[in-house]
């Protein structure tokens, strides 16, 4: 801790520039994205119908118990790595690689995850200009119904997914970053964007496909009924991930003592404000059985007919320059664990190499480009998005122990914010975060299994040896 404090206090290479809104707005930024245009309709037309809108609510809870936690940590220690950090600070250093390795499948497939999306509404935005692309090209080669059951799609890759993370990937690896004032620009856009759709789109609704607000369960656990509404918050949780990425920027920040807190629970309240709202909106529209789609809202509005026509080109380029943002974030935010867990010690050296000409970590780039281009080439949004709420979930619940352990065994530490409501905030964070995580799809635990065995034979040959603490 000692060790941090002081490495956070001393000149870095990270320059110091953002400021209170500029925090909130990278939050938001993160945040508002294939949440929100994508996974919203998709897990109302699966899981919980209009009763998504209370799915909102209910991860809001949880992310809101974490962030809390989150806030603390980060005006402790205003160091890059997020809750990675955090454990290595509170738990020691087998704790934070399995925390960094749960970061890593996190980002990795978020970036993922909102390409499919991306590609969803370019592939829309083009059809209405006439320009068809082949489904054959522009879907996942294999796919699974609510019952968990796997199919092949007849499809061969999801093309323009992979189009624009290869696109993004080479603009990270020049080191041209987007700016405060380009992401604040962008947030901008897709507010304004989301709040034409609910202002204009209020007027559209049918109220009738609101009843039922909770579908009657199918016989099937979490197939609608509440047991859906809560295997909704699992899937859906996937959309709140942006204040994590908050936390990634603490080395930035003007003032991060006092405006982390700010930029983590800022962003939280006004995205779930808009969630809200947009889910109802969308489900009012559209009858939830016609949303199990990449471009939910897209969709939502073309049912309004010619009244609303004039509304889809600007919603589907708010959404696709809204996602590429987010792309561009998430895959930044997933070198900056890589450069963290490289400069300790835990992960391969090459990984902390800045190139000479362009000052980007272009090893860890490449990599985390060349992984997302896979995995949202070949595999389905649904999947992708549990594994991005998996590893999330994981890193909330670590974070939230970590306040636990360090009030109890070092209450002399400076915390410029305290989570309120100690004990109780933290032990509600790792339950809440715990039973939305065991709502998610039985595949994906399979999957983060694998995914932390790995890590720890990783751990074991390499990172134990190397690590410089």
């Amino acid at each position: 801790m000692e060790v941090l404090q002081a490495e956070s206090g001393s000149d870095s290479t990270l320059k110091r520039t953002l400021t209170r809104t500029n925090l909130i707005a990278l939050g938001i930024g993160a945040v508002i994205g294939a949440g929100i245009f994508v996974l919203t309709g998709q897990a109302a037309a699966q899981y919980a119908g209009p009763g998504v809108a209370i799915s909102f609510v209910v991860s809001a809870l949880a992310c809101g118990f974490a962030g809390l936690c989150y806030a603390e940590f980060a005006a402790m220690i205003p160091i890059a790595g997020s809750a990675y950090t955090y454990a290595y600070a509170t738990m020691g250093r087998i704790v934070a690689w399995v925390i960094g390795w749960a970061l890593i499948l996190e980002y990795l497939f978020s970036g993922a995850t909102v390409a499919v999306g991306w590609s969803g509404y370019m592939v829309n935005f083009l059809a209405s200009f006439g320009i068809e692309i082949p489904a054959a090209l522009s879907n996942a080669p294999i796919a699974f119904d609510a019952h968990n059951n796997m199919s092949f799609t007849g499809a061969y890759i999801n093309l323009p997914a992979v189009l624009i993370v290869l696109v993004i990937t080479v603009l990270l690896y020049r080191g041209i970053k987007e700016s405060a004032n380009f992401n604040n620009f962008v947030v901008i856009l897709k507010l304004l964007v989301i709040a034409l759709f609910i202002l204009f789109g209020w007027a559209y609704i049918n109220y009738d496909n609101w009843v039922p607000f909770i579908p009657e369960n199918t016989g099937h656990f979490g197939q609608f009924g509440w047991t859906g509404i809560f295997r909704a918050s699992s899937v859906i949780f996937f959309a709140y991930i942006g204040f994590d990425a908050v936390s990634t920027a603490a080395q930035e920040a003007k003032n991060p003592q006092k405006d982390m807190p700010w930029g983590i629970l800022g962003s939280l309240v006004i995205c779930t404000v808009v969630y809200i709202l947009v889910s109802l909106v969308m489900t009012g529209m559209a009858p939830y059985t016609g949303l199990n789609t990449a471009a939910p809202i897209a969709v939502a509005i073309d049912m309004a007919g010619e009244g609303l026509a004039w509304l889809s080109p600007f919603i589907k380029i708010g959404a696709i320059a809204g996602l590429s943002s987010v792309i561009l974030v998430m895959l930044m935010g997933q070198t900056r664990v890589f450069y963290s867990m490289s400069n300790d010690g835990l992960f391969f050296a090459p990984f902390a190499k800045i190139h000479a000409k362009f000052q980007t970590p272009y090893i860890a780039t490449v990599i985390t480009g060349s992984i997302a281009m896979i995995a949202c080439g070949l595999l389905p949004i649904g999947i992708l998005g549990e594994l991005v709420s998996i590893g999330t979930l994981l890193a909330f619940m670590i974070v939230c122990l970590g306040i636990l352990l360090l009030r109890y065994k070092h209450p002399e530490y400076e915390r410029p914010f305290k989570t309120p409501f100690f004990p109780y905030v933290p032990i509600l964070g790792i339950l809440s975060c715990g039973g939305v995580m065991f709502f998610l799809n039985p595949i994906i635990f399979v999957i983060c299994g694998i995914w932390i065995l790995i890590g720890l034979v990783i751990y074991y040959f390499y990172g134990r040896k190397h690590a410089k603490y």
